[in-house]
C-alpha cells in the first residue's frame, strides 16, 4: 500500500498522480491535504511516516512546493528514508542503493509527466540487497 501526503504547494500535482494511480490500479491511502488552503507540511509528512512505521503502508509519496521541506520533515522519523528526486536516475538509484521508502517531489518545480516518470521508476525499482548498500544504510542510524 502506498501512503500519499502533500501540502497546499503539492496538492495540484498530487491530484494528477492520483489519477495515474487510479488508472494503474495502484492501491493507496491519501492522508491529505485535501485542498489548496495553506497548511503545515510536517503534519502530512508525519501522517505518511507513521503509516509506514506502523506497517499500514509499504511506501510513501510526499509532495510540497519544492519537495525540500516535506522530505526533511519525513527524514526526522525513525526507519524512514525519504529521497527528493528530480529525475528517474535519482529515483532508481535511491531505491537500489538506499532502499528509500518515501519519494518526495516538488509540486511547483516538477511537471506532471516528469513526476509520473519519476514515481514509476521509484515504485518499480527493487532494492539491490548488496552488502555494501546494506552496510551503508545501517550507518544511517548508528
Amino acid at each position: 500500500m502506498l501512503a500519499l501526503g502533500c501540502d497546499h504547494g503539492g496538492y495540484e500535482l498530487m491530484q494528477e498522480i492520483i489519477k495515474y494511480l487510479d488508472k494503474k490500479n495502484i492501491p493507496y491511502k491519501n492522508f491529505g491535504t485535501h485542498g489548496t488552503d495553506s497548511v503545515d507540511y510536517p503534519i502530512y509528512a508525519k501522517k505518511v511516516t507513521t503509516s509506514i512505521q506502523d506497517g499500514c503502508c509499504d511506501l510513501g509519496l510526499l509532495i510540497c512546493g519544492t519537495g525540500i521541506g516535506i522530505s526533511v520533515a519525513a527524514n526526522k522519523e525513525n526507519g524512514i528514508i525519504c529521497a527528493l528526486c528530480t529525475n528517474t536516475f535519482m529515483a532508481k538509484a535511491t531505491k537500489e542503493h538506499n532502499n528509500a521508502n518515501i519519494l518526495a517531489l516538488g509540486g511547483r518545480v516538477t511537471s506532471t509527466a516528469d513526476a509520473i516518470n519519476i514515481f514509476e521508476t521509484f515504485y518499480n525499482t527493487p532494492f539491490s540487497n548488496e552488502k555494501r548498500h546494506i552496510n551503508r544504510i545501517n550507518l544511517f542510524n548508528s
